[in-house]
């Protein structure tokens, strides 16, 4: 996962980890809240033995060695049962010797002949007296019985306390700084762990570098999400300074130069699954597509959920299916849309009870040919690659398939699988689209704002009412389609 990878899902996620981090700094302070305030106070002692003889340099050394060796030896002997149990019956304690010894802790500085005994307890006052009592007992036991000799002579190790333990007046825990800390960093690590999960477990298409990640094929365009599109698809016509009518415009360059060695050009769109945005694009591209001086042909080959004809309020009583059993010609069947006269759209007609055969037939690969052969772009509206096989059929009679998916909708395991049967035929997929991409937030799809600074021109608002006399030559023609 590339960095800008990471960043875009750090950000899609930020409100999971703000919330679970503020979550852990009450977390933290909860424990510092109900957690028993323990207080520590330590004892000093000082561990010497003395050399028999004469006290030279040389013998004070070997005694500040011997007293060093001896005080790591001494450490484990502070938490036995020797020591503890008269501490216990002196100061009266409700305890025993081994769950004291949890409470204490012995240690020695580096290269020191002192041993320093700590004692925890909820309250300072009794910390500081087991403290204490413990560096006596402990003195008393290996002076009187560890190091005295057996002959009753007098034993060469003292131990004095140097520091007598007091009652301390601040908690050694709960730490509140550290609880927080660390209830803070639980917090991110659960959230950022969950947010790649999410992200991990999410297979929908997020942005046009997830389409690009599973295809070879260039992405040809990137189209905003816009609520409004399926009331009112055609953006280009009805919002041309608008930045999804500019992105449609943008769609228009790339395009031109996909099979760029072909002079006459049709192209399947089509997606692999519905509602994915393939009719709206088809029909935009198209507007674009003529408002450039190319003359363009749309045919809905949809016909199992035909959407071209309601898309550009036109009559689509009669059209391909029509055209294709012999009941109508295709000039008969074609209707301009626009003022310019370069868009010509072909609507499904009826809704046949073979489609795959009729879009697989002879018929039908003539029909391409000839509107390839009279126009100069022929954009066909196909179903969707993986419900059914007619987009497969159709787009072996095309230059080749540009395929749309969907942000936040269209799966990478149904997009790859839609490629593969494109690959398994020998099919050419040309280019990609993502539409529906997120134009607010932080994974917003970033458009040009050139089409708010230069405008649009009158050639770009085209005027889609059909004349009356073309309305009725339709209807005419579907009465004698359905005879």
């Amino acid at each position: 996962m590339e960095i800008s990878e990471v960043l875009r899902v750090l950000r899609k996620g930020v409100w999971l980890i703000v919330a679970l981090s503020i979550v852990g700094l009450a977390a933290g302070y909860a424990v510092t809240a109900n957690t028993p305030k323990s207080y520590s106070s330590k004892v000093r002692l000082f561990v010497s033995v003395q050399t028999s003889g004469a006290q030279s340099a040389y013998d004070v050394g070997q005694g500040s060695t011997a007293a060093q060796s001896k005080v790591k030896s001494y450490l484990d002997l502070v938490t036995s049962s020797n020591v503890l149990v008269p501490v216990i019956e002196e100061l009266h304690l409700r305890t025993t010797p081994r769950v004291l010894a949890q409470s204490v802790k012995a240690t020695t500085p580096a290269n020191s002949v002192s041993i320093e005994i700590s004692v925890t307890n909820t309250s300072p006052r009794l910390a500081a007296e087991t403290a204490n009592a413990i560096g006596k007992s402990f003195s008393n036991y290996v002076v009187k019985d560890i190091e005295t000799p057996d002959d009753g002579s007098a034993t060469p190790v003292k131990i004095v306390p140097i520091e007598a333990a007091i009652p301390a007046t601040t908690p050694t825990s709960p730490d509140l700084k550290i609880d927080l800390a660390f209830g803070l960093l639980a917090g991110l690590a659960v959230s950022i762990a969950l947010v790649f999960l999410r992200a991990t477990l999410d297979t929908r298409l997020q942005s046009t570098q997830d389409l690009a990640s599973i295809t070879e094929a260039p992405v040809i365009g990137g189209i905003g999400f816009d609520a409004t599109a399926r009331s009112a698809p055609l953006v280009v016509h009805l919002e041309p300074r608008s930045p999804r009518a500019e992105a449609f415009r943008d769609l228009r360059t790339n395009l031109q130069f996909l099979d760029v060695e072909s002079t006459r050009r049709s192209f399947v769109v089509t997606s692999a699954m519905p509602s994915e945005g393939k009719t709206t694009t088809t029909a935009n591209l198209a507007i674009a597509l003529a408002e450039g001086g190319t003359r363009v042909a749309v045919v809905d080959a949809d016909l199992r959920r035909p959407r071209l004809a309601a898309t550009f309020g036109i009559e689509g009583a009669v059209g391909l299916t029509e055209a294709l059993v012999g009941r109508a010609s295709v000039s008969d069947v074609l209707q301009s849309w626009g003022p310019s006269g370069n868009l010509v759209v072909l609507p499904a007609g009826q809704i046949p009870p073979n489609p795959s055969e009729l879009l697989g037939s002879r018929t039908m690969r003539e029909l391409v040919e000839a509107l390839t052969n009279d126009f100069d772009v022929v954009l066909i509206d196909a179903p969707p690659l993986l419900p059914v096989t007619d987009a497969a059929v159709v787009s072996k009679m095309c230059n080749g398939v540009v395929l749309v998916a969907a942000a936040k909708r269209s799966r990478r395991p149904l997009v790859k699988s839609a490629i593969a049967r494109l690959e398994k035929i020998d099919s050419r997929l040309l280019g990609v689209i993502v539409t529906m991409l997120p134009t607010k937030g932080g994974n917003a799809y970033a458009y040009g704002a050139y089409g708010d600074y230069y405008g649009s021109d009158a050639a770009s608002q085209p005027d889609p009412t059909m004349a009356g006399t073309r309305r009725a030559h339709l209807r005419r023609t579907a009465r004698r389609a359905r005879a």
